[in-house]
């Protein structure tokens, strides 16, 4: 039979400086373990499992003889239960560790954006995608963990605006899941992804065109152009002279504004928008006709600024300078309205074919199929429909 230790009392454990392991008593296998620093920490020897094994019970005086005892009793406890003291804090360390590693929503999202920040048009659009989760998603879920987002409270977020701003809550809900994907690929979370459409969100909400409706840009009837550009001509301003270049090239607003003098080739007749300014981040060669070429020619040119149709002080013209143009003319149309004019024309009073007109729209193709073997853009024939647009225009030359 084993001799049992003497059990030792606070004083003694105190008094005890000399390098090497002491049994205190008290509880069988509790260990002081004085090393040559002189640091002092408590072990419990037992056998689990046919192996002995040494638990570490905490450093000295931090836990008091007492308290080393206490633990060694209830690591006893464990053992004659079957329960490994040793696995049982390993899984519970892991545990610890992986829930420190779970992030919040707020957090996944921003990673998530700066992951995908070369996939970007622009700042702008950068700016546009990150704001919509900051605004809608964050004041509800930005600050639980991404592990803990289920499906009712990707709803709760959803909810307040899928009927009123239908558009928004459509391309919101698409960034939540792309955030919880990448918070899964990432390893931050397991299983399903709440917000997932088909199959999930689908059996909750009604579809998006279910509830938006349509809303159409003010556009002014093909008959009434020529009128309107006469009058158009007739006031001055870079603002008119940018929105009047816009409906001759049938480009955007914010194409028109950005406009340099190095992506204009006079010699070509030829407009080349980089892809970075693009919607469909593509770049976009646009025809200049004689009257768009005259636009150009009447345009200012400064020192201090290379944007064609530059502002006051030398910066991007403001869209809103565009359309105050109209509303000064008192015209109840808006300039993107006038791409719809465009369209409708290209439709009802030409034989262009529709593919031709919506690549001098620089609209995506819908088709996978035919956008994988579209390689043209269709620029020879885009040539005269431009030409015969500013016809119906009135050319405007002087």
């Amino acid at each position: 039979m084993p001799r049992k230790a003497q059990e030792l009392g606070p004083l003694h454990i105190k008094r005890l400086v000399e390098p090497g392991i002491h049994f205190v008593g008290g509880v069988s296998g509790l260990q002081l373990q004085v090393k040559e620093t002189g640091a002092r920490s408590w072990l419990l020897r037992v056998q689990i499992g046919g192996k002995r094994r040494h638990i570490g019970l905490g450093g000295y005086p931090d836990v008091s003889l007492a308290q080393a005892r206490e633990r060694a009793r209830e690591a006893h406890d464990k053992i004659r239960k079957g329960i490994d003291p040793v696995e049982e804090r390993r899984s519970l360390r892991l545990a610890l560790n992986a829930a420190s590693s779970v992030i919040t929503f707020e957090e996944a999202a921003n990673r998530w954006h700066k992951s995908k920040k070369q996939e970007y048009r622009n700042d702008k659009h950068a700016d546009q995608v990150l704001s919509t989760l900051v605004t809608y998603a964050n004041p509800i879920i930005g600050q639980m963990r991404v592990n803990e987002i289920g499906v009712d409270h990707v709803y709760n977020v959803l909810d307040p605006i899928w009927s009123t701003k239908t558009e928004t809550a459509t391309r919101l809900r698409g960034r939540i899941e792309n955030v919880l994907a990448w918070a899964t690929v990432s390893g931050h979370r397991k299983g399903e992804n709440p917000a997932r459409w088909k199959g999930n969100l689908d059996a909750l909400m009604p579809k998006p065109g279910k509830v938006s409706k349509v809303i159409h840009h003010k556009a002014l009837p093909i008959d009434d152009m020529p009128d309107f550009m006469k009058a158009l001509r007739a006031t001055e301003g870079t603002g008119s002279l940018a929105l009047e270049f816009g409906i001759l090239t049938a480009t955007r607003s914010g194409e028109v504004r950005g406009a340099t003098w190095d992506e204009i080739n006079f010699d070509a007749k030829l407009w080349t928008i980089p892809a970075e300014r693009m919607k469909a981040g593509k770049e976009h060669r646009v025809p200049l006709s004689k009257a768009a070429i005259c636009v150009l020619e009447k345009a200012p040119r400064f020192e201090n600024t290379n944007f064609v149709f530059a502002a006051a002080r030398g910066g991007k013209l403001s869209d809103m300078t565009i359309s105050a143009v109209l509303r000064r003319m008192k015209v109840a149309a808006v300039p993107h309205g006038f791409r719809s004019t465009f369209r409708d024309w290209c439709s009802e009073r030409t034989a262009y074919p529709s593919d031709v007109a919506e690549m001098a729209l620089a609209h995506a193709i819908g088709n996978k199929v035919e956008a994988a073997y579209r390689r043209g853009d269709l620029f020879d024939k885009r040539v005269q429909m431009m030409e015969d647009w500013a016809m119906l225009c009135g050319n405007g030359i002087a």
